[in-house]
């Protein structure tokens, strides 16, 4: 049986799914960009603000499920350069203890929606 999580303090769905769905204990999350979900509007000032918001949105999904980035087991990193790997990382980082940090793979891809340069998906474990 699944479950369907949504937070209204992360970005409304802009399409034909949910921000989440639990699948017994596992937590799947849509893959989040940097819209500001009170505005609906990208923060794209700089590739740190953009992964910061995408965490953030992230972070509020996760809450909706009464869970944190301590539960997250695994997350998928997309972006449209991989020249903005150290950056972004470095802001990734804030969000996990290095010593329990999930697993993790980081893909460069030619585009993603509304050309933002970063989109991140998690697995947590309840």
């Amino acid at each position: 049986m699944k479950t369907i999580i949504n937070s209204t303090q992360a970005p409304a769905p802009i399409g034909p799914y949910n921000q989440a769905v639990f699948a017994g204990n596992l937590l799947y999350t849509s893959g989040q960009i940097a819209l500001d979900p009170v505005t609906m509007e990208l923060v794209i000032d700089s590739i740190e603000a953009e992964t910061t918001q995408v965490m953030e949105n992230l972070k509020a999904v996760l809450a909706a499920a009464e869970l944190t980035f301590e539960h997250v087991i695994k997350t998928t990193i997309y972006i449209t350069d991989m020249a903005d790997f150290g950056r972004i990382n470095t802001v990734y980082a804030a969000y996990f203890n290095e010593k329990t940090a999930p697993a993790r793979e980081t893909v460069q891809v030619a585009g993603l929606p509304k050309n933002v340069h970063i989109e991140i998906s998690m697995i947590a474990m309840r």
